[in-house]
């Protein structure tokens, strides 16, 4: 029996497009139909690397194409919800590069546009699909930690701001800084991994003690000095959780701190817990009154977890299923990033308002 091959477009021809084009290559009955950037130049490179037929001036024209059927969002976070909503009235199923949108407000129209289409939205979150991420959830799910009752979640770069000035450190374009950078990526992981109860309330707080001062830079993307720094460069955050747990968050851009640059999470459960740094992992366990400790190995080829990932889209897109990470998911990370901010604002806790 032949599969109809699912047409696909790439909005967004940049580094991380680019990743998507390399993961989409490999994925059986996908054909990577068009695509676009603001950048034309850099879609027409893509284009003739992947053999692309079609390079749209603008992510309208490439939707207006009724042979697309899904495509994937890999724009500035500034474009993220304009672009998925406009996807999801042009019939299209959507992949959408994190975070889902720069703020609730955003994220809500994505979650209403999407209900309105029945099309298929999913989060671009890969480090759920890591090899030693696939273990330790095998293992909750099996019941080998037991309760988990707090986590603790960090990725804390020393010097590692990107692209100073560039849409990357300005609020408006960007949301945020690294709490919204790569501190969604640990809240999207840990959350996942702890069972997905929801959030109920948050304590945070928000520093700019380097940026502003054209310190703490690192090598991703090109700065522009005419620019601007208004974002942190370090979050943190204590985060209650429906069944009564508790995760606290460390994320930073730049910060003086004895740290590898690796991200970190550490599981806490009743009857085991879990460590999780960079590309390795280890399970905890108290046996025979003694410490145990069982190493989990790293076997993933480079990219694996795009891979798996966007295998998952089109199977989703597919069978009609509701991708593991949703358009939920993504609103539950932006409920979480906002109260942060406005918990740094005002000095006091935050309540989660779920009301959509």
């Amino acid at each position: 029996m032949l599969i109809k091959p699912i047409n696909l477009g790439v909005i967004g021809a940049g580094n991380i497009g680019n990743v998507h084009l390399s993961a989409f290559k490999q994925v059986p009955d996908v054909h990577i139909a068009a695509i676009t950037d603001v950048y034309l130049p850099i879609a027409a490179e893509r284009a003739a690397q992947y053999q692309i037929e079609k390079v749209y001036p603008d992510a309208q024209k490439l939707l207006e194409d009724d042979e697309i059927d899904a495509v994937v969002i890999a724009v500035s976070n500034e474009w993220h919800a304009p672009i998925a909503v406009q996807a999801l009235e042009a019939g299209k199923h959507v992949l959408l590069e994190k975070p889902m949108a720069l703020n609730v407000q955003s994220a809500k129209q994505i979650v209403e546009a999407e209900r309105k289409s029945g099309k298929v939205v999913m989060i671009a979150h890969q480090r759920r699909w890591e090899s030693v991420a696939l273990q330790v959830k095998d293992q909750i799910d099996k019941g080998a930690l037991g309760h988990i009752y707090h986590a603790k979640a960090a990725w804390m770069r020393r010097k590692g701001i990107p692209g100073w000035g560039t849409w990357f450190t300005q609020m408006e374009r960007s949301g945020g800084g690294p709490l919204i950078d790569i501190g969604v990526h640990m809240l999207d992981l840990t959350l996942y991994l702890m069972g997905n109860s929801r959030p109920v309330s948050v304590f945070g707080a928000t520093y700019a003690e380097f940026g502003p001062h054209k310190r703490g830079i690192g090598t991703w993307g090109k700065p522009d000095w005419n620019g601007h720094y208004d974002v942190e460069d370090l979050a943190t955050a204590l985060i209650k959780l429906e069944n009564g747990a508790t995760l606290s968050l460390d994320v930073s851009w730049a910060a003086l701190t004895d740290t590898d640059n690796r991200p970190s999470i550490q599981l806490l459960g009743s009857q085991g817990g879990a460590s999780l740094r960079g590309q390795e992992g280890k399970l905890l366990a108290e046996l025979f009154d003694s410490e145990v400790d069982i190493p989990l190995n790293d076997l993933d080829e480079p990219e694996a977890s795009r891979l798996r990932m966007n295998q998952h889209f089109i199977a989703c897109v597919r069978d009609g299923k509701e991708p593991i990470t949703s358009v939920m998911s993504g609103y539950t990370n932006n409920l979480i990033l906002d109260a942060i901010y406005r918990s740094s604002q005002s000095g006091h806790e935050v309540i989660i308002d779920w009301n959509i």
